[in-house]
Parts: structure tokens; sequence; C-alpha cells
């Protein structure tokens, strides 16, 4: 379905900037839909902090996606980089003792390895992530172990569990079964973050592992279903705009136009120039047209213009559960 549309950097920023909000969400870092579009294209220094926390997310993706797009492998120091990314720091393993997890009521439900045997233990997972060959389980399966694993290693002094999602997507490319990152499971898993805490907790007391592999492939399932849903209403709206503007606006009207306003739902001068490389007169012009036309919704932020593009806004904000569900009935 993704290769219906035609530059992959549509998906992967459209539905990085959905897996960032929904993984970050399920670690309490709260922000608007309307919020991280605004926010992702203003300046690094402005906006509000759990957006800017948030993006943090997409470009740790991208950081990894980079990595794994080389090599087809995951290592180490590649997980290192995308928690790094993250957090913005680089404090690495944890190397001081004490760490526990608890609940919402303070009682320690989990305490992870101690710091001295962390970079064994990832040493071992580098190799079950790398060493198809030997490890012949189905790779869904063994995805489902991989973040298991790593969140009950819990390597780092924070985020862990964003970074444990990011390893399951990047995971399935060294696999080959994504040609691009945009299989994401982080909104099935805050609606069921219940279970999903639950059933991590049930494999380390009782070994429950089927309940739990279970779990994650319906979540694979739940977001591959969402995602063929999302890459079709992307795609319908994309082809109604450029319609719209080849017959409405011919004399600006490329494929790269068409491309860049749907690799940004708020986009803004220096991006047209950027991405269709004109002056910077000439991308102001294309885009107060298309806003004078209506394809486009123009807001003053601060003391800049953006272009809102609304068709792809409501698509990335809308839940697609029901209809998913739908599909399955």
């Amino acid at each position: 379905m993704a290769a219906s549309i035609p530059r992959g950097d549509i998906l992967i920023n459209a539905l990085g900037l959905q897996e960032a909000k929904d993984s970050s969400a399920i670690e309490n870092i709260v922000t608007t839909h309307d919020e991280l579009f605004r926010d992702a294209a203003l300046p690094d220094n402005v906006g509000s902090p759990a957006a800017k926390e948030v993006l943090r997310y997409r470009q740790a993706l991208r950081v990894g996606y980079d990595a794994v797009s080389v090599r087809r492998m995951l290592t180490i120091n590649d997980i290192l980089r995308i928690q790094a990314e993250l957090e913005r720091n680089d404090a690495g393993f944890r190397k001081v003792p004490g760490t526990v997890l608890k609940n919402s009521v303070g009682e320690t439900v989990y305490t992870p390895p101690d710091p001295g045997a962390v970079p064994a233990l990832m040493s071992d997972l580098e190799t079950f992530i790398n060493d198809g060959e030997a490890f012949t389980a189905d790779p869904l399966i063994r995805m489902a172990l991989i973040h298991h694993q790593f969140e009950s290693i819990h390597p780092f002094y924070d985020g862990n569990g964003r970074t444990g999602r990011i390893i399951n997507v990047l995971y399935l490319l060294t696999e080959n079964l994504l040609d691009i990152p945009i299989l994401y499971m982080s909104r099935h898993i805050v609606r069921t973050k219940g279970d999903y805490y639950r059933l991590l907790q049930d494999v380390r007391e009782r070994g429950a592992w089927e309940e739990w592999v279970v779990y994650m492939l319906t979540a694979v399932e739940a977001a591959a279903r969402e995602g063929i849903a999302v890459v079709n209403a992307i795609k319908d709206a994309l082809l109604k705009t450029k319609h719209r503007i080849r017959s409405e606006h011919g004399k600006i009207y490329s494929q790269d136009l068409i491309n860049s306003l749907f690799s940004h739902p708020y986009t803004k001068i220096q991006f047209i120039q950027n991405d269709l490389s004109v002056s910077r007169i000439t991308a102001t012009r294309y885009l107060d047209l298309l806003a004078a036309g209506g394809i486009l919704h123009k807001e003053r932020i601060g003391r800049a213009n953006y272009y809102i593009n609304l068709p792809l806004t409501a698509i990335l904000a809308t839940d697609v559960a029901e209809p998913a569900a739908a599909a399955r009935r």
C-alpha cells in the first residue's frame, strides 16, 4: 500500500508524527495534534516543551532508520544513538544501582537487572536481533520477545519505552517485512495500556509468554489495518489536491509541490523553497495563491505565516480504530 504514494518521505513524516505522539502518550508525555503539527514547523527553540519532546521521537526514529537502511542490522550503538536523540544526552546505559519500576500507587512491581549486568544482556539481545539463522522463530514472534527483553533489561535511566517501540519497527525493517518505517503499534498500546503493562509483568512473574506474544501479534494486525486506512486516506486527499491545483493553478503545478504539501501538515515558505529549489518570493507566491483558493489555510503564528494542509491534518488526527474494527468484522 505504501508504494501507491509517490514518495516514501510523505508517509515517513506523516505517520512518524502519529507514532511520536502515541508512543510518547504511553509515557504520559501528552500534546495535541494541532500543537504537534504546528511545532514541527516552528524553530527548535520555539513551541511547547511536550511537543518538542514528542518531535524528538520522530527524529530518533529517523536516526535509527538511516542506520538500519545502510546495514539491515540493528546494533547496540544504534540503540544508544536512538536513546541519546530522544533524551538529548549521552548518559548511555544505567550505571547507578537502585532503579525500580513502580505502579500508579507507588508500589514496586519490578526491579531491573543490576547496571553491571546491562552491557552483557544488551550484547546477548543484539545477537538475538541480528542472527536470524540461529533463532528461527517467526520474525513477528521474535519481535515480541525482543521487545519484552529490552523493556525488562531497562538499560537506560529514561526513554526505555519509547526506544523499545522504535526498535520494534526497525527490527521489521531488518527482516525485510517493511521497506520503510510505517507500521506503528503505539496507538493500539495506548488504547490497551493496562493490558500492555499487565502482560509485560505476567511474563516476569509466571512466564506467560503466549499471552504476551498474542497481544503483540494483535497489535501488529491492528496497526497494519489502521495503517492501510491512513495510507488510502492520504492517497485520496493527495490525488484530489493534485487535480485541483492542476486545474485551478496550472502554472504553478508540479509533483514536487504536491509532495512537499503532503510532507508537512503545517508548511512554511522555507519548506517550499528547499523542496522546489525556488526563491523565497516564488515560494510565497505559490503558497498565497493556494491559500487564497482555499486549498491551504493560512495562519499567522508569531512573526511568520504558516500554511495548513487541512485534509492531511484531519486524517492524522482521526482515530481509525472503528473503521479497522469494522473491516475485521
